[in-house]
């Protein structure tokens, strides 16, 4: 009953108050039990707890916990400072945000504590504090609250790890994490020493890594330095780049297997940032990013990929210009990459920003080739991911070299393999593509093959024109076929021999979908109507003609909405 129980928490709380020194444990125990038999409640209830009618969670943290966390000797009673600091973590969500706030700067005084249990503990309860969810989906606690206590809070966190056997306290690095992402811009002005720690502390875990989640909140944490400084100034990306290069090209000299897929996040990340060129320091490590010991390992492929598309799109120029003999060695990636079920996808990601971003003469002579790997792999073994991503490239290089360019390639292959093409991929498959950016390139794509690609109107192709166009408002207008052949359900699992280790993808790393076509082209619907419009000033009469005798009603109804929106007609 609850008055037994309390009436046997308080005599353990009275012994204790008698003689603290010698009676320490009578508190421990005290304590334990309201822990325990409230967060026996707290996990059945989701967090309303029977404690209530036990104990006031809210008066025993004043009465009780409180003095402890405030007694100015850190390491004197380190049990208790350790049960005190446990307590604010599990019933975090129960005690009022004033108490809370209260917690705060004294956790962070205990994060000096050189008992390992208290340290961690204060790391610990400190991270999950600022991991809680106030109104309207902000932290509870805010920056500006923690404005007071910022600078102490960041130099214990990083005094901590110099304890011994904290070296690489992973709930220290977390908090270092944690802190960095609730504080924001409010770290800028730390950040020049910081950024010193982390690389130092970086330097020294790359020679033997060993705590695997340690290294990813210390990664996690150099990128939300990168992002909150340079979000505020661009400018300061060369900074960080001469910080981390030194441990970067030693990580990958030594190759640090464990470490390399964050580097290639961390280098993505900065290289991001570059307004539209691409530093010398960049270039140098260039070609060893196309080895081929690198591309053996699963872990590398997507965050290398990103990189390398990163170097596409920041130095598609200087590449052609500096290191032109590198594109068949990023053409060889691209080769080794659509010959598995498993990566095919990242191979057309690297494909799409080659098309994109190298300029259009340093590819002359490999085009032809390229078309022909895709097909060996259609005939070997498409599968709808594949197939998905081929008529992605397929439009993206019509959007880029015009639908003469693309009628062209296809047909110096093989005769009639263009009409092959629209009839057997694009009409029947376009409907599965799916992703805004993938659909709108289809959609562009796709009209300029409608509406400027003489073949189209006048050759034997004539004949898929009305199909074609029926697939796209069908694109536009029908639900997406999202439907897998049975024999596909399994694709994803590569038959690679041996363990490999999986990506680990850095949260704060994170990069923000492209578009090729941006705003060049706001809605594709209207882009369609005014195209026709244009193709049907060009020869009058034939389009209406066309439309007339073989689309359906429902997609003339469609595209006579289309017309009405874009304001021009057909002649």
């Amino acid at each position: 009953s609850p008055s037994i129980f309390s009436g046997y928490v308080n005599s353990m709380l009275a012994e204790y108050a008698k003689t603290p020194r010698e009676n320490w444990k009578h508190k421990d125990a005290a304590i334990y039990l309201v822990t325990s038999l409230a967060s026996k409640a707290q996990t059945q209830k989701h967090g309303i707890t029977q404690a209530n009618e036990l104990v006031n969670l809210t008066e025993f943290f004043v009465n009780h916990i409180l003095p402890d966390l405030k007694s100015p000797n850190v390491n004197e009673f380190p049990v208790l400072k350790a049960d005190a600091i446990k307590y604010v973590m599990i019933f975090r969500s129960q005690l009022p945000k004033e108490q809370l706030l209260q917690a705060v700067p004294l956790l962070i005084t205990h994060l000096q504590a050189e008992s390992t249990v208290e340290h961690t503990y204060a790391a610990h309860a400190l991270e999950r504090l600022f991991t809680m969810r106030g109104p309207n989906n902000t932290t509870l606690i805010t920056a500006a609250e923690m404005a007071p206590c910022t600078e102490q809070l960041l130099n214990n966190l990083f005094k901590a790890l110099a304890f011994p056997g904290s070296a690489e306290n992973e709930y220290i690095m977390k908090a270092i994490m944690r802190s960095f992402s609730l504080l924001q811009e409010s770290i800028v002005p730390y950040i020049p020493t910081l950024i010193g720690q982390l690389t130092h502390k970086l330097l020294q875990v790359s020679k033997n890594p060993s705590k695997p989640h340690f290294n990813h909140y210390l990664f996690e944490s150099l990128c939300l330095s990168v992002r909150i400084t340079c979000k505020a100034n661009p400018a300061t990306v060369s900074s960080f780049e001469e910080a981390l290069f030194p441990v970067f090209t030693e990580i990958l000299q030594n190759d640090v297997q464990e470490f390399l897929p964050y580097v290639f996040q961390v280098m993505s990340l900065l290289l991001e940032i570059h307004s539209n060129s691409i530093p010398a320091s960049y270039m140098a490590l260039f070609p060893h990013l196309l080895q081929p010991v690198l591309w053996e390992r699963t872990g590398n492929i997507p965050p290398l990929v990103r990189l390398l598309q990163a170097y596409l799109e920041k130095g598609g120029e200087t590449i052609a210009r500096s290191a032109a003999d590198k594109i068949p060695g990023l053409l060889g990636v691209f080769q080794k990459l659509i010959a598995s079920k498993a990566n095919d996808h990242q191979g057309f990601y690297l494909l799409n920003s080659i098309i994109e971003h190298m300029p259009p003469e340093s590819l002359i002579q490999y085009r032809k080739q390229i078309f022909i790997l895709l097909f060996q792999r259609l005939q070997g073994s498409k599968t709808t991911k594949f197939i998905k991503s081929f008529l992605v490239f397929v439009n993206l290089y019509c959007v880029k070299y015009g639908a003469i360019a693309l009628q062209e390639i296809f047909d110096s292959i093989q005769p009639k393999m263009f009409g092959m093409v629209l009839e057997k991929i694009v009409i029947p498959e376009v409907q599965k593509v799916s992703g805004p950016v993938e659909k709108k390139i289809c959609a562009v794509g796709i009209t300029k093959i409608l509406t400027e690609c003489p073949a189209m109107m006048d050759t034997e192709y004539t004949k898929l024109w009305t199909p074609l166009l029926q697939a796209l408002i069908g694109f536009f207008e029908l639900p997406e076929d999202d439907s897998i052949p049975d024999d596909e359900h399994f694709i994803d699992i590569e038959d690679t021999p041996g363990y490999q280790t999986a990506f680990s993808q850095l949260a704060f790393a994170g990069k923000k979908e492209h578009d090729p076509i941006g705003d060049a082209v706001g809605n594709p619907k209207i882009l369609l109507a005014q195209s026709l419009h244009k193709l049907s000033t060009a020869c009058p009469g034939r389009v209406p003609s066309m439309l007339s005798t073989s689309l359906n009603a429902e997609a003339l109804q469609f595209l006579q909405g289309y017309l009405q929106a874009a304001t021009v007609q057909l002649v």
